[in-house]
């Protein structure tokens, strides 16, 4: 817990950039100033460069949107930028996201802004398309002498307007020094947009050799409409990745009830929000109700489902003096608790708070792109920028022409349409793939982070085990059959709603026998259930209802079924192992994996289904924060790691981890929270999913040595390398075609995917 102590003391060490937002130690920062009769610290000389500029425009920032108290955003790309309210961030220019977990699922307006400008580009990018085949389609041959201002009309509303957030972030990665993706989309896209313009406007400033059959210059609106197309649809895609994240937390967060009964007296229940329960309140768990917060049992007893943040697949009895958590079903009984840990403080609250910072925690995929974007694009500024010098200074005339065609023919060939396709191509017929074979893909970063595992952490209900409790054996102790056991107690179990009574019907069903009517039933929470049945008086529970109803049971183990006053027989009602599971895991430990397992059953019932699954690692009775914990020391220790769950408790662990790996039978949160789901359950799409990852990644880097070959090779050849040998000066038409080349080598190999065999 940090106390006032520790907070002042990290105040007094630590200071708040006031330029980029971040948290800058003092003991260590190198770049400060003197404004006003106070002391500034920063975190790099770009920051104090720009604040000695104009210190008024950042002591004194623009007022913010009204928030919710205590709110603070960051970048979802710069973990490390910190804000009080709604911004863009001072690295990327990207949209600033609160970093709280919230139940209240928020309106995405960046998403839906994204999505108008995709749709009414894509209708304004059709006409343009057509009028550039024009030459080729003998219907439009009318209209070529005015094609060029056409697509200059419908392709000036996609460039100014739908574009308009990639150059507003472009100019940001300019102006902060930190060049990315959008850098190389603006460039891209605006050289093509700009040459096209010029060409249409002012065809005279072209040489004679770039003018086609009707005394115009070929234009390239087409190649920026689609660039623009193509990267909106990406922008849509993203955003709603992310937004389906959030779901993950808001449905964890939702399974607090919204309302409470506060016992105000012996008599008198009053239900009030739950924001208004307070600690030490007296609250009363009806029935079938959820718990609210965590607290102390008072009075009564129930069984309570836990499973969502144990583990634990069997309820839990609860009685006076023991422990609930927020969240948790509650059975057949009623009971009245007092409130301790409410708001934040819940274990429900900090299990969303975990997934949350683990989620942020990890790096983005598209930061490999954006380093090689660091250097690439001003390489390319500074090539252009050496080749119009060059030619303009040694070139014959018109020599400006002919510098002006080089330069814009070096930036037409550096156009990022293929190095954008190298990777979502791949991805997406990869997905595609993998979703035909039952294992979903939910982030390119999880595809592309399975290749590089080497050690798999399994939850043991519902990801080895089945999840839902079943009779594993009959033991006798009298002289009725084993059918004749199971027909009485299933008649009694008839009328019961526990798990165990359900797996006792089920199997009596199974095997056909004919269940007879229960009279005088009685549930006794927490111990079992007593009743007549064909004439007999039958127990059916636990060894403290024996012991409850005076009979001898001995030593055994299971639910105990007594019979006119004398124990008849045991029932063992266990969660049996999948029937893939020992192959799946036997084909990981081929493939190379460790195998670690982690329950929060109880060590002895862990090691059972450890050693019948040849797994050497076992955990049990782990939490929630325990399974991350336990991830998060194995990542530490340089292991690359995947976690395989299904429930709410393993959400934290699953984030935690490099790859998460759901169950398709799973709760909502887990599925959400993980970065693979397995629709079918079965554990061999584990080893799918590892093949289908090192294919699409080797599949990646060839299309990436595809892009960037054309640029190598290109580039300088645009630039006017081959002229003084040759004397052939590539044109931007050619510049295009090549680019166009890349991008369909790009796709082929991307096509070929289709033909994994998983």
């Amino acid at each position: 817990m940090i106390v006032m102590a520790d907070i002042d003391h990290v105040i007094q060490r630590t200071a708040i950039d006031p330029v980029c937002g971040m948290t800058v130690t003092i003991a260590t920062a190198k770049h400060q100033c003197d404004h006003a009769g106070a002391t500034f610290w920063f975190c790099g000389p770009g920051c104090k460069t720009k604040f000695t500029a104009d210190p008024a425009h950042y002591m004194n920032p623009p007022p913010l949107p009204e928030m919710p108290a205590g709110t603070l955003y960051t970048c979802p790309m710069h973990p490390e930028i910190r804000n009080d309210g709604p911004a863009s961030c001072p690295k990327c220019g990207m949209a600033l996201e609160p970093m709280a977990p919230s139940a209240d699922e928020p309106d995405n307006h960046e998403l839906k802004d994204m999505t108008r400008r995709f749709w009414i580009a894509l209708a304004l990018s059709l006409p343009v398309i057509t009028l550039d085949m024009g030459a080729h389609i003998s219907a439009l041959h009318s209209l070529e002498p005015m094609s060029g201002w056409i697509q200059a009309l419908f392709t000036t509303p996609i460039v100014l307007w739908a574009a308009h957030p990639f150059f507003r972030l472009a100019w940001a990665s300019i102006v902060n020094r930190h060049l990315n993706m959008f850098s190389l989309i603006g460039l891209g896209t605006g050289t093509a947009y700009l040459y096209s313009l010029v060409a249409v406007a002012r065809p005279d400033w072209f040489p004679t050799g770039f003018r086609s059959a009707h005394g115009g210059v070929d234009v390239y609106f087409e190649a920026a409409a689609v660039i623009v197309v193509l990267v909106l649809l990406g922008q849509v895609l993203e955003l709603r990745a992310r937004g389906q994240t959030g779901g993950a937390i808001r449905a964890l967060l939702r399974l607090a009830p919204g309302t409470a009964w506060r016992v105000r007296d012996l008599s008198d229940d009053q239900e009030i929000p739950l924001s208004e329960v307070t600690a030490g309140d007296l609250l009363r768990i009806r029935p079938g109700d959820r718990v609210p917060v965590d607290g102390e049992v008072v009075s009564g007893a129930s069984a309570i489902d836990e499973s969502m943040v144990t583990g634990e697949s069997m309820p839990v009895a609860k009685t006076a003096g023991q422990s609930v958590i927020g969240g948790t079903m509650n059975g057949t009984g009623a009971l009245v608790m007092r409130a301790q840990r409410i708001g934040a403080e819940t274990v429900l609250s900090r299990v969303a708070a975990m997934v949350s910072e683990a989620q942020r925690s990890r790096a983005p995929i598209q930061r490999l792109a954006d380093q090689v974007a660091g250097w690439f694009v001003p390489v390319v500024l500074l090539i252009a920028v050496l080749a119009f010098i060059a030619w303009a200074a040694f070139g014959p005339a018109p020599a400006l022409s002919y510098a002006l065609i080089a330069a814009v023919s070096v930036l037409m060939i550096a156009c990022p349409c293929a190095l954008g396709l190298a990777t979502p191509m791949s991805i997406g017929v990869g997905l595609g793939e993998g979703a035909r074979m039952g294992v979903l893909i939910r982030s390119a970063e999880a595809l592309q982070r399975m290749e590089a595992v080497d050690t798999l952490v399994v939850d043991k209900t519902g990801t080895l085990t089945d999840g839902r409790p079943k009779v594993t054996a009959i033991r006798r102790t009298a002289d009725l059959t084993e059918a004749g056991i199971l027909s009485l107690a299933a008649s009694l179990e008839r009328s019961s709603e526990h798990p165990l009574a359900a797996a006792v019907v089920a199997e009596a069903r199974a095997r056909g026998l004919t269940l007879a009517d229960a009279f005088a039933f009685q549930s006794i929470t927490g111990l079992g259930v007593t009743g007549r049945v064909a004439g007999r008086s039958v127990a059916v529970g636990g060894p403290g209802l024996m012991a409850h109803l005076g009979i001898v049971t001995e030593a055994h183990e299971g639910v105990l079924v007594a019979v006119d006053g004398v124990l008849a027989g045991a029932i063992t009602v266990a969660d049996p192992i999948k029937p893939t599971t020992a192959a799946a895991l036997d084909a990981l430990r081929t493939a190379g994996m460790r195998i670690v397992m982690l329950s929060g059953d109880n060590q002895a019932a862990a090691d059972a289904v450890g050693r019948a699954l040849g797994i050497d690692t076992v955990h049990g009775g782990v939490l929630p924060e325990d399974k991350q914990r336990i991830v998060r020391t194995l990542r530490a220790e340089g292991r690359v790691v995947a976690m395989a769950g299904d429930g709410v408790n393993d959400a934290p662990a699953l984030a935690a981890a490099d790859v998460g790996i759901a169950m398709g039978a799973g709760t909502e949160v887990a599925i959400a929270s993980a970065g693979i789901t397995l629709v079918k359950g079965d554990l061999m799409g584990i080893v799918r999913a590892r093949t289908l990852s090192v294919a699409t990644m080797r599949n990646i880097r060839q299309n990436l040595v595809f892009a960037f070959a054309y640029n190598a090779f290109g580039i300088p050849i645009a630039a006017g390398a081959l002229y003084p040998l040759f004397g052939v000066l590539l044109s931007p038409i050619v510049a295009a075609a090549a680019m166009s080349l890349s991008s369909v080598s790009v796709i082929g190999n991307a096509l070929r995917l289709r033909r994994l065999r998983l």
